[in-house]
């Protein structure tokens, strides 16, 4: 355990040396981390905050690729991180060197128990993509099938498992000792970050995800989702159909015309507002890399389902209820519908919310939607999100990033591209099937059914809390605000008042002594006791004095 714990503080020593490298030494020197460095390094100036977000997409770089992984779940919280660094962190990309073709041969064989001559007929051992978990390689069937198999990396449980441990020893570090970030808990950052990964690592829940899209785009006459081939499957193994055709990243600059680029465009959103608002399932992470171009602009795939998010029917209706109340102009009532979409803020700043909403709302609302900037509108709401302190729901954030992804995408492709204009019409559609007859009656019979279980339970409680009311169990607890300064102040009066009393005190019987008193040693005429009880009044009642006059309360 020592052994362990020696490693994990050599190991942040080397992250805290890239950090410097990177131009971070001033935080260590300003938060008293310096401990962390060996010996006496050169600590830079603090780097210009329009330069910070970059210094810190190249230091994650360099350190590997748990930390790419983990700057890109950074990128995905708006809340903690200043909105510059989230669109610095946006372009991570999780590309590393390939394995050797015979570490990938051992896992297919521990994991299939069959070689990779006995699976394939052919086996390219030539990677087409290679990330920090795995790698994929073009592979055919015995059947003739062209698939695509992923091959986890021997070590990346292991190598994952080090990397968190250091990642939550940083944590505590930062908990501990650095102040300016008392308002982001690290600790719950790295265990999102750790479920996320750890479910990275089983390859059966990304092949759940594809057949899960793959049943719901079945017959799509331009959306292909590779189908799964569960025998040539595993945790560490995932086999997939083979799509024919490029990677959006690799399109030319000048392949195609901009008429083609706007359908490419377009057909992309389309399809995932068909996932958000129609499957209430959507791909988290539409960067180019995840999106084939299948021969013409009127055809793509999708691939890497390992960040899925899920929207129920309920949080549907709280859109369209945010929608509605957006579109009416009722500003007053959006923090109340984003907080039942799960947004938290606090109390104290529900008013100043509501001004800096009306103040967004302003800027856009009436104009039409070839005025607006979608991603200019994303940054807003991120160092809106970020300025008060929000805090989002997990699924909402990955909605927030696969739009915002999808828009810059778009606009990559062609600049007048509006992923709004796409969006519209499906939310004017919700909207529309939310109120229509068939579905309300639906909710009002739900409803109506759980009203009646609420009524039907209602004795039962009412029992239950007047036996605890009997029984001397419940317990009131109040949140008192402002009292620790109250307490403060009147513990400070008291001590005042004190010494007031002593001093008061100590002058009356000083007093009396050298009144009554007629032996003892004398001091200028003075009883000796009685001038010592003088002077130690003078003292406290000049500190007394003084301690009043540099309150500024006389």
């Amino acid at each position: 355990m020592a052994g362990t714990a020696t490693r994990n503080l050599g190991r942040i020593s080397e992250i805290a040396q890239v950090a410097v490298k990177h131009g971070f030494g001033y935080f260590f020197e300003t938060h008293r981390l310096t401990d962390l460095l060996p010996g006496r390094p050169k600590l830079d100036a603090e780097v210009l905050p329009s330069q910070r977000g970059q210094h810190l997409r190249e230091m994650l770089d360099e350190l590997g690729p748990t930390f790419v992984k983990f700057g890109q779940l950074l990128s995905t919280r708006p809340d903690v991180v200043p909105p510059d660094i989230v669109i610095e962190l946006q372009k991570l990309q999780d590309d590393v060197r390939p394995v050797p073709y015979e570490d990938v041969e051992r896992v297919i064989r521990e994991e299939l128990e069959l070689s990779v001559e006995q699976l394939f007929t052919e086996f390219d051992p030539v990677p087409i993509a290679a990330a920090s978990i795995g790698q994929v390689h073009r592979a055919t069937l015995p059947n003739g099938r062209r698939v695509a198999v992923k091959v986890q990396r021997p070590n990346a449980p292991r190598q994952i498992e080090g990397d968190l441990a250091l990642l939550y020893q940083a944590a505590r570090l930062i908990k501990e000792r650095v102040r300016a970030l008392e308002f982001i808990d690290p600790r719950q950052l790295v265990d999102e970050f750790a479920r996320s990964i750890r479910q990275e690592l089983d390859y059966r829940l990304e092949a759940r995800n594809a057949e899960t899209f793959h049943h719901r785009f079945s017959g799509h006459p331009h959306v292909r989702i590779p189908r799964v081939f569960w025998s040539y499957t595993r945790t560490r193994v995932l086999t997939l159909e083979l799509l024919e055709g490029f990677q959006l990243a690799d399109l030319p600059v000048d392949a195609w015309e901009m008429e083609e680029r706007r359908r490419l465009a377009y057909l992309m959103a389309e399809t995932w507002m068909t996932m958000i608002f129609r499957h209430g399932f959507f791909h988290g992470d539409p960067h180019p890399a995840n999106i084939f171009v299948l021969g013409d602009p009127d055809h793509i795939g999708i691939v890497d389902f390992g960040q899925v998010g899920t929207l129920t029917d309920e949080d549907h209706a709280k859109l369209t209820r945010l929608f509605i109340d957006a579109a009416n102009e009722r500003i007053e009532a959006l923090p109340r519908r984003l907080a039942e979409l799960g947004v938290r803020y606090p109390k104290e700043r529900e008013e100043e919310f509501v001004v800096e909403l009306r103040e967004l709302y302003s800027r856009y609302y009436g104009a039409s939607l070839a005025e607006i900037d979608p991603l200019q509108v994303i940054r807003e709401a991120f160092q809106l999100i970020y300025r008060l302190n929000l805090r989002l729901p997990t699924r909402f954030v990955l909605l927030d990033k696969a739009i915002a992804t999808l828009g810059s995408v778009g606009v990559e492709l062609y600049p007048d591209f509006n992923v709004f204009e796409v969006a519209r019409p499906y939310a004017r559609r919700l909207m529309i099937e939310r109120y229509a007859p068939n579905r309300v009656l639906k909710r009002a019979q739900v409803e109506g059914i759980e009203l009646a279980r609420i009524a039907r339970d209602m004795p039962h409680q009412i029992h239950d809390f007047l036996e605890e009311a009997r029984d001397g169990q419940i317990e009131v607890g109040f949140v008192h605000k402002g009292l620790d300064e109250f307490m403060r102040k009147l513990d400070v009066a008291f001590n005042r008042l004190v010494i007031a009393l002593v001093t008061v005190g100590g002058l009356i019987g000083s007093s009396l002594i050298g009144i009554f008193s007629t032996q003892g040693p004398q001091i200028a005429g003075v009883n000796f006791l009685s001038f010592v009880g003088f002077v130690l009044s003078a003292v406290l009642g000049l500190w007394l004095l003084w301690g009043v006059l540099r309150s500024g309360r006389l």
